[in-house]
């Protein structure tokens, strides 16, 4: 049976949409209520700017095999424990029948300053996926296959973030990869690496114009880092799931 990707281009589309959507309208909510919160930091602390990617994850889900799976959005139901750290609040999970199927982290970063954020972005991924499957291989979730673990960040397509940049080693050369990168190909090795070493079972990011707010316009940096192989990926650990749960135990000889 071939996996039902859901139509996913046109609701990134439409998520993208929302995203600007989102912020803006945070960021004139706290401009008008005269809270200090202003400017970019007032449209991410408004929370709900990836909603649309949340709800393409829930699609997806739905349609390749576990229509009755527990999708986890909630903030109280959303924590897993740690092994570095008791616990670890995710954007969404989805567990079935006492398994943990999903758990994914939806990110985004808009300019001015493109700088600040990224090496922090980068610590966090790493550090988040390293606790996770430490405490899975010593049984925090029980005896169960690997879950999908997904890393999915948006990212402002603007002159500062298609710069290159220049960094400094002074006692070791900087891998020849980031020599010059922009910050939108600085998150495209990053998510590559993330997916190669296997700290997530998919890691993505787009690049999205603020004028995407009217079409939804978006764009891929590479066909590994891209949404339709995220999309794909976590339709496929769906749908091997979803056969697992029709298995019926091998009694032996």
């Amino acid at each position: 049976m071939p996996l039902n990707l859901c139509d996913y281009q046109t609701k990134a589309g439409n998520a993208i949409k929302a995203f600007w959507q989102t912020r803006d309208v945070a960021r004139l909510k706290q401009q008008h209520s005269g809270k200090a919160d202003l400017g970019e930091r007032a449209g991410v602390t408004g929370g709900k700017n990836m909603d649309g990617f949340a709800g393409l994850v829930v699609d997806l889900v739905k349609a390749n095999g576990l229509p009755d799976a527990q999708i986890h959005q909630q903030r109280a139901l959303l924590t897993l424990p740690g092994y570095f750290r008791p616990t670890k609040l995710w954007d969404l999970l989805v567990t079935d029948k006492g398994r943990l199927i999903v758990a994914v982290e939806f990110k985004s970063h808009v300019g001015p300053s493109f700088g600040n954020n990224f090496n922090n972005r980068t610590e966090e991924a790493i550090g988040t996926a390293h606790d996770l499957w430490t405490a899975y291989r010593e049984g925090a979730f029980g005896q169960q296959e690997r879950p999908f673990v997904g890393w999915l960040m948006v990212v402002e397509d603007a002159p500062g973030s298609r710069a290159p940049v220049k960094d400094k080693s002074p006692h070791f050369p900087v891998f020849p990869d980031f020599v010059g990168a922009s910050y939108l190909r600085r998150y495209d090795i990053l998510c590559q690496r993330l997916a190669k070493e296997q700290l997530y079972s998919s890691a993505s990011v787009i690049a999205t114009p603020r004028s995407a707010l009217s079409d939804g316009a978006y764009s891929e940096l590479s066909s590994m880092t891209g949404l339709g192989s995220f999309v794909a990926t976590l339709a496929g650990h769906i749908a091997a799931e979803a056969a697992r749960a029709l298995q019926k135990p091998f009694s032996g000889a």
